[in-house]
Formats: structure tokens, sequence, C-alpha cells
């Protein structure tokens, strides 16, 4: 069994038409009511395809709207794991694979040196760099 969270309906909308809805007899205990009338709804989400069925109740009203709360949670649940997808996919293209290929400066403190790697060109005196003579490198860029 799966835990969903309780979505308001303000949240996910789900059109009418998207929706197509069978009802059939619910099996198990029930009496006569369960042979004779059609209380259990299949809800069918024709964008996604998602397929939710509700049998709980003795009512086809409450089935009905049991199993749209059932397919609004998962519908809103599609929606946020495709956000994070999207966030993580554009974070990573962000952070880059951190191979040393990807690097853009090395600041050499033993030898005094700044080299950029993207114009290959380096600099020396690189205290007066770092207090803020950038003059040779602007220069180069």
């Amino acid at each position: 069994m799966a835990v969903l969270p309780q979505v308001e309906k303000t949240e996910v909308e789900i059109k009418p038409s998207d929706i197509k809805i069978d009802t059939f007899r619910a099996s198990g205990p029930g009496g006569q009511n369960v042979n004779m009338r059609s209380t259990a709804v299949r809800l069918t989400h024709i964008p996604t395809e998602i397929v939710i069925s509700s049998q709980n109740d003795r009512n086809q009203a409450a089935n009905k709207e049991n199993a749209l709360n059932i397919l609004r949670s998962k519908l809103y649940t599609l929606k946020t794991e495709k956000k994070l997808k999207k966030l993580g996919k554009e974070r990573r293209a962000q952070i880059g694979t951190a191979d040393r290929s990807e690097k853009i400066r090395t600041y050499n403190f033993p030898q005094d040196r700044i080299t950029d790697h993207r114009i290959k060109k380096s600099w020396h005196d690189l205290e007066k760099i770092l207090d803020g003579n950038l003059g040779p490198i602007i220069k180069k860029f």
C-alpha cells in the first residue's frame, strides 16, 4: 500500500474531458447491493493512462470521489517528480562533470603563477594580481 499526499483540488486541476469513467459491480462482501448495483468506479486519466479503481463504499458517488482524490494525488506526485528531475538536470549541467578538463583557472602559489586554461595564458606575480592588479589579465581577454 502506498501513502499518497493529500492534494487540494486547486493544486491539481483535472479536466472532465480527460477522464473516462466506467462503473461496474463491486466484488467481495456487501450482500445483495454488490450483486445488483454498479457501485464500483474505474477512472482512466486519458493523457497519462493512469487507471484508478475504487469499490470501498456502497455508494457510487463516494467511490468516484475517492478515485478522484487518488488520481489527484498521483498526478501531483508525477508533477513533482518531473519538476525535481528537470531541476536536477539543470543543476548537473551547471556543475558539470568536475573533471580536470573543465578547469578554468589554476592558482599556483609555489611557482607564483596564474594560468587561465580557456585562453592558454599564464601570468606571474600572483600576490599583485590577487591584490587587485588585473590589468594584464583584462588586456588578454
